[in-house]
């Protein structure tokens, strides 16, 4: 009888333990449902997952979608389709993660904290109190989308460059090369 309560016990915390995970991996994969659909950036190739916190999704009014790792590749992709109009714009929220409306979002240019694809880093938040929060600890200035995204085009020739030598520099030093200055 005493194994019979021990093999129930267990089989209880078992199904409770898995029925928890599934839980947890239901509401997960919900909110990153665009990351299993576009699992890179359309343009640098850069691991959405990874930089969950940056990403971006835009739906066309064709109903095509874009998806990348940054505003930087956003402002990208808007330039490079000029006859398309977005639909929408969505952004990752800084703290959570999730996607929100990119107009509707604060945002935050610049501060200490490295920027994705971009020396001139440009972050969404849900509210206005964790942008705020943000800035205290970090610096930076608040933004409407607007802003941001003219900040990001302003931005596009340096970050470029950046990017072109960073890349540069990597494939040198994989290929054992020494850069010279």
């Amino acid at each position: 009888m005493k194994r019979v309560i021990t093999f129930f016990c267990l089989s209880l915390a078992l199904f409770v333990f898995i029925t928890s995970l599934n839980q947890k991996s239901a509401i997960a994969s919900h909110h990153d449902s665009d990351i299993v659909t576009h699992k890179s950036c359309k343009y640098c190739g850069m691991d959405r997952e990874k930089f969950a916190h940056s990403r971006m999704l835009i739906e066309y009014d064709d109903g095509s979608t874009v998806a990348t790792c940054s505003l930087h590749c956003v402002a990208v992709d808007i330039a490079n389709n000029i006859d398309k109009t977005p639909k929408t714009i969505k952004v990752a929220d800084f703290t959570s993660k999730e996607l929100l409306d990119a107009e509707k979002a604060v945002w935050v240019i610049g501060g200490s904290k490295q920027g994705v694809m971009s020396s001139n880093a440009k972050w969404a938040f849900a509210s206005k109190e964790k942008a705020e929060g943000f800035v205290k600890a970090n610096g930076g200035k608040m933004a409407d989308f607007e802003e941001t995204i003219k900040t990001a085009y302003e931005d596009m020739y340096k970050d470029t460059k950046m990017i072109r030598d960073r890349r540069k520099q990597m494939k040198m030093k994989k290929d054992g090369q020494v850069m010279k200055h």
